[in-house]
């Protein structure tokens, strides 16, 4: 049985939480090029400059990550880029985490919001600890900004409103058995999604035998999309927050 295309004919703005710079860029950035190209304004928060992940002194990597984060989201139609200074390598799950992800939800005012994996495992191996710590604020960031009275300094001084976003989204793909929608990426988004990887020029060459873009993105998308009944697709689990509770 095929899973079902993500119904986001309705969305006009998604926010990506993500930890590091390149973390859309594995895959689903196709996706985002997809919705842009639909006129979807997509904007991407990044919770640290990803200053851990490369041999050189950090301030010198953050600031070249940050050069690579941008040229990518040029690349699949992203002007909104948000990103926040906490430690990479070390992202602490708690209030400082949640309340930054929920300003920005308050801010952008997005109708879906895509996190990480939180899972401990997954079909590629361990999830790395950054991964599943963003993945867990985002998802209580998500049900604090719709609430005025947590985080009320942001409503009161800040301007903002409350905002409760109908979809979250988790990016999944061919082996995850909990993967409940696709997003039909066949023609220029996958290649759209391989440059947007391949960006990330100088992180990639610091990451020993690391496969080219374009000689595995192409191959996990076509996987994906046998599961949506299409050439190449991005799968996601999806839920429908305003949907009611099943019994």
């Amino acid at each position: 049985m095929l899973l079902p295309a993500l119904p986001d004919d309705t969305f006009q703005r998604v926010l990506c939480v993500v930890a590091h710079p390149d973390d859309m860029e594995y895959g689903t950035s196709a996706a985002v090029a997809r919705w842009a190209d639909r006129g979807i304004d997509v904007g991407y928060l990044l919770l640290t400059r990803g200053e851990a992940g490369m041999p050189n002194p950090p301030d010198e990597t953050a600031r070249l990550r940050l050069a690579e984060q941008q040229a990518a989201c040029a690349l699949v139609g992203v002007e909104h880029l948000t990103v926040l200074q906490h430690p990479d390598g070390v992202l602490v799950e708690g209030l400082d985490l949640r309340r930054d992800i929920c300003r920005e939800i308050r801010r952008f005012k997005p109708d879906a919001v895509l996190g990480m994996p939180y899972d401990i495992e997954t079909p590629m191996g361990f999830n790395q600890s950054d991964h599943r710590v963003a993945g867990v604020a985002t998802i209580d960031a998500l049900n604090d900004a719709g609430n005025r009275w947590i985080f009320p300094e942001q409503i009161e001084d800040e301007g903002l409103e409350t905002c409760s976003p109908r979809w979250f989204l988790m990016p999944g793909m061919a082996g995850d058995l909990d993967a409940t929608h696709g997003v039909d990426v066949s023609g220029r988004p996958v290649q759209t999604g391989v440059a947007s990887l391949e960006a990330h020029a100088a992180y990639l060459a610091a990451l020993p035998d690391h496969p080219a873009p374009a000689d595995f993105i192409p191959k996990i998308l076509a996987a994906n999309g046998k599961l949506l009944g299409v050439e190449h697709a991005v799968l996601f689990r999806a839920r429908d927050r305003h949907a009611p509770p099943e019994f």
